[in-house]
């Protein structure tokens, strides 16, 4: 596959899906974010049983400066407890006309907007806010929320403070202000600590948001030490690679971010006990640059399909594949084979897992009495007839039960549900899982959804691959927020070049450039027969969800890109869901 450096790419404007990438792989740097650090002072443990707030100090703070300060005292609508008045100083006559929450929590929200809050122990302070916006009918803003207490428990050992008290971490961390249960001054306290622990999460690493949010004391210091394997890699999208001391491929993954990605098996995200493992196996990480999401999703595929990585767990065995073939000879019938031949025969899949081929001929079996034997018959047999055809489930071509003009009216029936008509299959399904259902025998029932079920998806998913890989060449582009073009050669359901266009290029010049430089098909994938003749059935089905977005436009089409109207996809809601009849089991 071949695609040209995208515009921006050294220097300039990041390519438009680097900029719109998931932050849990982009990662904002906590030097950029500004938090609104909040304590709250209040009558009791819980706004649920009739606690209210006294006061609410609040600190808004990025990259170590202080931005501003909110504070007020909040009128509870009732007597202070003593005791808490013992602990706050905070008294009656202090709060009296003081605003009501009613009144405050508008001018924080408004003073807290576009922040992350942080709060030592922020269930209880976000509850008490949370509690009051609703009782108000007053939306809560989608703030993300940091809590120092608990990151606290994560980076502070018995030896550096007998507890993760306020108090304790304030000393800790010399904070100029000594928390004293006064909202403001223990905002400001906690402002040191969470400047004292992110200090921390800095050397270990951890520089980003969500980082910081997934960030867990289980990472080894031996992975910690290997995160310099990360540096080399660039800040933009594309594919990663594990290898160990021996170049073997350990793993590998996609990212709009390499660098950042990669950086996270290191520090503080990744948990997972098996890819601490791989961790600690690898020496190396090599890094392929793409030009678009598709492109980075079907190099992922092709490499993992290559290598078969110990640690990916899907996708190591593009290979193997079964299908349903409905033969090419005088009686035809139903055969599960593994490669599809050029011997004119029509076939279905690719199927995964050979148990759910083996289900769906079972249930075209149910619909269809062709022959299920094996052997081969001339045009006039002259055998016997077999225990199927006792049962009347076989029209028993072998002892001359049937002509071949009532038996091909059959197999065209068939041939017409397995490429462009499942109608059969489906109303006979459907009429015995209702008959089913209406004697209560829902496991029955259910297997005949099942079965159904394995025939609806192979058939809509063969139609699928089989509209695209039919047309030797589609040319497609989708139009990004940014204004540029994002271009897409396939052929035959293989991606054969990617890339976007330059800002200032000529389209059309551009666009035959991509296509001259895409990669030539092996004349045997390209006038191969079957569904998926020149990728696999998961790089193809990649492809389609790409061609099926929104906004995408047709180039070029070499051929016909359709499905059939009345094909299996219009039944797929039949298998989607639940249906009464599972509803009994």
């Amino acid at each position: 596959m071949h695609h040209p450096t995208p515009a921006g790419a050294a220097g300039g404007t990041p390519a438009r899906w680097e900029e719109q990438r998931s932050f849990d792989q982009l990662g904002r740097p906590l030097h950029d974010l500004t938090f609104c650090v909040v304590d709250l002072e209040t009558t009791g443990a819980s706004a649920a049983q009739g606690s209210m707030i006294t006061e609410i100090g609040a600190v808004k703070v990025r990259g170590g400066e202080v931005l501003g300060e909110f504070q007020t005292l909040v009128d509870p609508g009732g007597a202070i407890p003593p005791f808490i008045t013992v602990l706050t100083g905070i008294t009656d006559a202090m709060v009296v006309g003081a605003p009501r929450i009613e009144t405050v929590l508008p001018g924080f929200l408004e003073f807290a907007h576009g922040c992350v809050l942080v709060a030592h122990n922020a269930p209880f302070d976000v509850g008490f806010l949370q509690h009051f916006a609703a009782q108000q009918q007053r939306p809560w803003p989608r703030f993300e929320v940091l809590d120092t207490a608990r990151l606290a428990r994560r980076l502070v050992t018995r030896d550096d403070a007998p507890n993760c008290k306020l108090s304790s971490l304030a000393r800790l961390f010399s904070s100029s202000t000594t928390p004293n249960h006064r909202a403001l001054d223990d905002a400001r306290a906690t402002v040191d600590v969470l400047h004292g622990l992110l200090g921390r999460l800095g050397s270990l690493g951890v520089q980003t948001l969500e980082e910081l949010q997934t960030y867990t004391s289980k990472v080894t210091a031996a992975q910690r030490r290997k995160r310099h394997l990360a540096e080399p890699l660039p800040e933009r999208p594309g594919v990663y690679l594990f290898r160990d001391s021996s170049e073997r491929v350990l793993y590998v993954g996609t990212s709009t971010n390499l660098r950042r990605r990669v950086r996270s098996y290191f520090t503080a995200s990744e948990t997972r006990s098996r890819m601490g493992e791989m961790v600690r196996l690898a020496e190396r990480v090599d890094a392929i640059v793409c030009a678009t999401p598709l492109e980075a999703q079907v190099r992922e595929l092709r490499l993992i399909g290559e290598h078969k990585p110990r640690y990916n767990r899907r996708s190591r065995h593009p290979e193997r594949t079964h299908f349903v073939k409905l033969t090419r000879e005088p009686w035809p019938r139903l055969s599960l084979v593994t490669k599809v031949l050029e011997d004119d025969a029509d076939y279905l899949g690719p199927f995964g897992s050979k148990a759910v081929a083996e289900q769906c001929v079972t249930a075209l079996h149910e619909a269809f009495p062709v022959r299920q034997c094996s052997q081969r018959l001339g045009r006039e047999p002259r055998g016997t007839p077999c225990a199927l055809a006792e049962m009347g489930r076989c029209l028993s071509p072998c002892d001359g039960s049937v002509d071949a003009l009532t038996y091909g009216a059959v197999v065209r029936t068939l041939r017409d549900a397995l490429t462009t008509r499942p109608d059969a299959v489906v109303d006979l399904f459907v009429r015995r899982m209702a008959d089913l259902a209406e004697l209560e025998r829902f496991e029955d029932a259910g297997r005949q959804r099942d079965r159904l079920a394995g025939f609806v998806r192979a058939a809509a998913r063969t139609q699928r691959l089989c509209s695209l890989t039919s047309c030797p060449e589609v040319v497609a582009a989708r139009r990004e927020d940014d204004g540029r073009w994002a271009v897409h050669v396939v052929r035959r359901g293989r991606l054969a070049a990617a890339g976007v266009i330059p800002a200032g290029a000529d389209a059309h010049d551009w666009v035959a450039g991509l296509r001259a430089s895409a990669e030539t098909l092996d004349p045997a994938l390209a006038d191969a027969p079957g569904p998926v003749p020149a990728a696999y059935a998961e790089e193809t089905e990649k492809v389609l969800r790409w061609l099926e977005q929104p906004g995408v436009r047709l180039v070029d089409v070499d051929g016909e890109w359709t499905c059939p109207v009345a094909g299996a996809g219009r039944s797929l809601s039949l298998v989607s869901v639940e249906t009464v009849v599972g509803s009994g089991a």
